[in-house]
């Protein structure tokens, strides 16, 4: 029998139902990373028990019931500090939303419960004196090291669209490459995605992003994930015709993704940047490929893969700034390096970002194009100094502020940002010192010229 070690907490809820005289198991994703060996945070429970029963059962040894989803078999009972989802051993209808079942009929076997589950390495279930229960080969497929669906493919795919990005996370979650006909036919059923709410989507497209073999997930499912990345297929295959590149934009592309830490601001940012190279591709008279503008393109690319992303305004705008930037050329100069941040709206975490991405970018090149490296740590070593030094590269960084500027003449107003602006220009390129008499001096002058 395969020993798993439950915490205690787990065993107790386990216990308490079984006490009872119903059935319980430990089941799902749980199992799954058990049995690799990972950290589990989420610990689900299948039971013959229904809602009332579990809910009746916990109560009556003082613990807490939440229903969870009730409709569906499932309550939330929570034991010490940990939470359990349980539900009662249930089989799915119909799909006719491609989401949702119609309705659930609950069963009374584990067997027919793990029947309905997406993929192998989901469908096992285990108890501490029964062992596991793997009846479609979950864990050889765990060692085998590949994904692959409970039962037809097809099926469980027009049940559930979502299960085809599932599928993609998985890749990336753990870098098992998906069964072939499993892949098949999340590319035949990948038009039903069109059903799956934007927020789903983006969910799970920020966990396969963030996950550790996003890069290599993304090759390998490109074909199914064009459902709802479309932009990526333009990029799959694009030869650069560059000395600067080895790889097509693609698999450049996923490099990036892969070398800049897994922040959903940073690898939505990687995943993004050079998605606007195959429409300003062209090549010179000696063949030699070339991107001219290609990061506005991609700025406006982005835009659009954002808009329909459930993702707020602010990480929007932050996604979409880091595409438009990273190719800048920024000389490693104070002066320079100012002049960056304040194009980033004085927002140092972003430079840090940009410099990142920069980094990213280099090591996704040809390696004699490594040393690119280096430049972008050596800007955020002068960022540093900069900072340390207390020198103004935003707003709020001058000593002045908008009520000095309005005592200095200037008409309350929208110009009063104009002006600040102006002299943070000034004070950065070192022909007014941040200091309040130069600064209102400045604005003086500036309101005189404005008259």
């Amino acid at each position: 029998m395969h020993s798993i070690n439950l915490p205690n907490e787990a065993l107790a809820a386990l216990s308490i139902l079984e006490d009872a005289g119903f059935e319980a198991w430990v089941v799902g994703g749980c199992v799954r990373d058990m049995l690799l060996g990972r950290a589990c945070s989420d610990i689900d429970i299948a039971t013959s028990a229904t809602c009332s029963d579990v809910q009746a059962t916990f109560e009556r040894c003082g613990l807490r019931v939440h229903d969870t989803g009730s409709k569906h078999g499932t309550v939330t009972v929570i034991v010490g500090d940990a939470a359990f989802e349980t539900t009662t051993y249930r089989t799915d209808g119909t799909y006719s939303d491609g989401r949702h079942p119609d309705q659930v009929r609950f069963v009374t076997s584990i067997q027919e419960d793990l029947a309905r589950r997406d993929f192998t390495i989901n469908a096992m279930a285990y108890h501490p004196e029964r062992g596991l229960i793997d009846p479609y080969g979950g864990r050889c497929d765990l060692q085998r090291g590949v994904i692959r669906t409970v039962g037809d493919p097809v099926q469980r795919f027009s049940e559930d669209a979502l299960r085809i990005l599932r599928g993609c996370r998985f890749c990336a979650q753990f870098g098992f490459p998906i069964e072939q006909m499993t892949l098949q036919a999340m590319i035949r059923s990948k038009k039903l995605m069109a059903g799956v709410s934007h927020e789903r989507v983006t969910a799970e497209l920020t966990k396969l992003l963030t996950s550790p073999y996003a890069g290599s997930a993304i090759m390998n499912t490109v074909d199914a994930l064009s459902a709802v990345l479309p932009e990526l297929v333009a990029m799959k295959g694009f030869d650069q015709k560059t000395p600067y590149h080895i790889y097509d934009v693609l698999e450049h592309t996923a490099h990036v993704v892969d070398a800049v830490r897994p922040t959903p601001t940073l690898r939505w940012a990687a995943l993004l940047h050079d998605v606007g190279k195959p429409a300003a591709f062209f090549t010179d008279d000696t063949g030699t490929g070339h991107f001219y503008g290609h990061a506005n393109i991609s700025r406006v690319v982005a835009e659009g893969v954002m808009n329909r992303m459930s993702f707020s305004a602010v990480f929007r705008q932050q996604v979409v700034t880091l595409v438009e930037h990273h190719d800048d050329v920024i000389d490693t100069t104070p002066k320079a390096v100012k002049r960056a941040v304040r194009r980033l709206g004085g927002n140092e975490q972003l430079f840090r970002m940009l410099c990142e991405l920069k980094r990213g970018d280099s090591k996704g090149q040809a390696p004699q194009y490594h040393t690119r490296i280096a430049h972008a740590t050596e800007l955020e070593r002068i960022l540093d100094d900069i900072i340390r030094e207390d020198e103004a590269f935003k707003i709020g960084d001058l000593a002045i502020n908008g009520n000095d500027v309005i005592a200095a003449g200037v008409e309350r107003g929208p110009l009063v940002g104009h002006v600040l602006n102006a002299a943070l220009d000034a004070v950065i390129e070192g022909t007014v010192q941040n200091e309040p008499y130069a600064l209102r001096a400045f604005v003086r002058d500036w309101a005189a010229k404005k008259h």
